[in-house]
C-alpha cells in the first residue's frame, strides 16, 4: 500500500468512515494476525487480541503521527494488547530466580533448515509465561528490566522463564530431526535458540556467558 492510499484511509478512518475502516483492517489483517499468534495459545485467542488491537487503533488514531511509518504503530498496539490479554487471564506460573541466569550474545546465524511456520507452531507449544518472555526478549528485542515491569515480576524471574523458553524449543527442535541431540562425538549440542529480528528466521547462538 502507498503512502498516499494508507493517509487516505487513516483519515477516512478519523471520520468514521466504515469504508475506510474495512479496508485499512482487510489490508493490515495478516501483520496483525501474525503478532498476535506468536502470543496467543490458539487462532481464537489471537483473533480475539488482534480484533480488540484494531478496535484501539481506531480509537486512537487520532494520536498517530503521519511523519512516522504506520506498521511500527499499529504493531506495537499489537504487542501491548497482547501483553494486557496475557495479563487480564493469567498470571505468570511460580518459577524459580536463577542467581546466575544465561545471558545470549547478540551474534545470529541463520539456519535455513527450520521455517517460520515451523518456528511458529513450536513457540505456541511453550507455557504461556515462557511463550511471552520469549516473543519480548528475542522478537521484540525488550531488555528483562522492561519485560519485568510489564508484567510486574522480576529481572530474575525473567531471566529464569527466557533460559527455560529456549531449552524446551531446543528441545523441539532436536526431536523434530532438523538438529542433532549429540555430535559425532557424543557431546551434547549447546546451541540456544534465539530469532533473528528482521526477518523472524530461526538462528542459533553459539556464544552463551553468565550475565
Amino acid at each position: 500500500m502507498g503512502e498516499e492510499e494508507l493517509q487516505k484511509l487513516v483519515t477516512g478512518c478519523l471520520k468514521d468512515d466504515r469504508i475506510s475502516q474495512k479496508l485499512l483492517y482487510k489490508s493490515f489483517y495478516g501483520f496483525a494476525m501474525s503478532i498476535c499468534l506468536r502470543y496467543a495459545g490458539n487462532r481464537y485467542e489471537a483473533s480475539e487480541i488482534m480484533n480488540q488491537g484494531f478496535y484501539k487503533v481506531f480509537k486512537n488514531l487520532v494520536k498517530y503521527d503521519f511523519t512516522k511509518p504506520f506498521k511500527p504503530w499499529l504493531g506495537r498496539i499489537m504487542v501491548n494488547m497482547s501483553i494486557d490479554y496475557y495479563r487480564s487471564n493469567l498470571k505468570i506460573a511460580h518459577t524459580e530466580e536463577l542467581d546466575s541466569a544465561m545471558h545470549v550474545n547478540d551474534t545470529e546465524l541463520a539456519d535455513k533448515n527450520l521455517s517460520y511456520n515451523e518456528l511458529l507452531d513450536m513457540i505456541r507449544e511453550l507455557p504461556r509465561s515462557y511463550r511471552t518472555i520469549f516473543n519480548l526478549y528475542a522478537i521484540e528485542g525488550y531488555s528483562h528490566e522492561e519485560i519485568g515491569a510489564m508484567l510486574n515480576i522480576s529481572v530474575g524471574t525473567s531471566k529464569s522463564n527466557l533460559h527455560k523458553a529456549r531449552e524446551k524449543l531446543k528441545a523441539m527442535i532436536a526431536q523434530s530431526n532438523k538438529l542433532p541431540v549429540a555430535n559425532s562425538r557424543g557431546q551434547s549440542n549447546n546451541n540456544i535458540v534465539s530469532v533473528n529480528r528482521t526477518d523472524l528466521s530461526i538462528s542459533f547462538i553459539n556464544n552463551v556467558s553468565k550475565q
